[in-house]
C-alpha cells in the first residue's frame, strides 16, 4: 500500500499541510519501518514532516509503531531510559556517567542510541573505552543488569527497523522524525520506567510537554547537552517531572540561576578515552562529580518513587 494519500496532505508545505490522526500516523509509520514503501517516499515523508512539524497525535501515533518493533525488554525493577542519539563536540560526553552513578544506586538504567557518528564522540564508544560491554539481547541486558550494570544497546539491535530510518538522514542530509521518535522510545512494560527527554531547540519545550501528558508518560523533561540526556556539568538544567503524564513541580529542579563561584573539574579534551578515564576517576572517588549530574541522579531517583507510588495507586 502507497502512503502517497499521507504525504498529499502532509506535504502542502508549512501553512498548507494537514496532520494526521494518531491511527494515520501509526500506519504511515508502520509501512515505513516494515519497508513497504520505496526510497522516494521515504524521502518525500521525511522532508514534508521537517517542513511541517509533528503534532502530538502524530508522535503518538509514530511512537507506537516503533514501540511494536522494539525488543522485549524486562528490567528487575523501575527503570530509567536514556536516549542517546548526539554525542559530544565541545564538552565531555557524560551520558555513561550518568547511567553509572545511577546504576551505583541499584537502579537498571538502558541507554540506547546509534554508535557511531563521524562528527561526534558517541556513548557506545565511551562505552568501549570503559570496557563495557555492549548488550545485544535482551539476555545480555538482563545480565549487565544483575551484575548493577547500565546497559548500552544499539538502535539496530533494540529497533532495527527505526535504525534503517534513522540511516535516510546520511542520504537526505536531514534529520527526519525518526530521530524524534527515538528519543521519546521507551521499551519497557507500561508504567515500568522513567524516561529522559530532552530537547535542543526551545520550541521543542511546549510540543514535548504537551505530548508527554497526551500519553501518561513518566518522564523528565530538559534541554540536554548538546542533544544528550545528561545535565551541563557547569550548571544545572531545568528538570521537568511528569508522572502518569502529569506535572509534578514538587519533584521538578529549577534552572541554576546566576553567577557560577566555581567550575567543575572537567576534561580539557573530549575524546572517548580521555572522557573515560575522567569518568572512572570521578567514580573511583578520586574528582567529585558534578553537583548538577549529582542532582540529576536524584531526580530520577525521586521521579522513580513516586512513579512506583503512583502504580500503587493505580492497581
Amino acid at each position: 500500500m502507497s502512503i502517497s494519500a499521507y504525504i498529499k496532505e502532509i506535504g502542502r508545505g508549512k501553512d498548507g499541510a494537514r496532520p494526521l490522526q494518531e491511527d494515520q500516523a501509526h500506519d504511515l509509520m508502520s509501512q515505513v519501518l516494515d519497508g513497504r514503501v520505496t526510497d522516494l517516499e521515504i524521502g518525500a515523508f521525511a522532508v514534508a514532516m521537517r517542513i511541517k512539524g509533528e503534532s502530538t497525535a502524530e508522535l503518538s501515533g509514530f511512537l507506537r509503531a516503533a514501540t511494536e518493533r522494539c525488543i522485549a525488554l524486562h528490567a528487575p525493577g523501575p527503570a530509567v531510559v536514556l536516549p542517546s542519539y548526539n554525542g559530544a563536540r565541545k564538552l565531555p560526553n557524560l551520558t555513561p556517567l550518568l547511567a553509572l552513578l545511577l546504576a551505583q544506586e541499584g537502579v537498571p538504567v538502558l541507554v540506547h542510541g546509534m554508535p557511531e557518528d563521524p562528527t561526534r564522540v558517541t556513548t557506545a564508544s565511551i562505552f568501549h573505552d570503559l570496557g563495557l560491554p555492549e548488550s545485544m539481547t535482551a539476555d545480555d541486558a538482563a545480565q549487565a543488569w544483575a551484575r548493577r550494570e547500565p546497559v548500552y544497546m544499539r538502535t539496530d539491535r533494540l529497533c532495527p527497523p527505526l535504525a534503517r530510518l534513522l540511516d535516510a538522514r546520511w542520504t537526505i542530509g536531514l534529520r527526519n522524525s525518526g530521530h524524534t521518535i527515538a528519543k521519546l522510545l521507551d521499551p519497557f512494560p507500561a508504567a515500568s520506567a522513567v524516561r529522559i527527554v530532552n530537547f535542543t531547540h526551545p520550541e521543542y519545550l511546549q510540543m514535548h510537554t504537551a505530548f508527554l501528558q497526551h500519553i501518561g508518560a513518566n518522564a523528565v523533561l530538559m534541554r540536554g547537552t548538546e542533544g544528550e540526556p545528561v545535565a551541563d556539568p557547569r550548571r544545572l538544567p531545568k528538570l521537568d517531572v511528569f508522572i502518569g503524564g502529569e506535572p509534578r513541580a514538587d519533584l521538578s529542579l529549577g534552572l541554576q540561576d546566576g553567577v557560577l563561584r566555581e567550575l567543575p573539574v572537567l576534561p580539557r579534551t573530549c575524546d572517548a578515552p580521555t572522557t573515560a578515564l575522567y569518568i572512572q576517576s570521578v567514580l573511583s572517588g578520586e574528582k567529585p562529580a558534578p553537583a548538577p549530574i549529582v542532582q540529576q541522579v536524584a531526580c530520577l531517583q525521586q521521579a522513580l518513587a513516586a512513579m512506583r507510588r503512583h502504580a500503587g495507586l493505580a492497581a
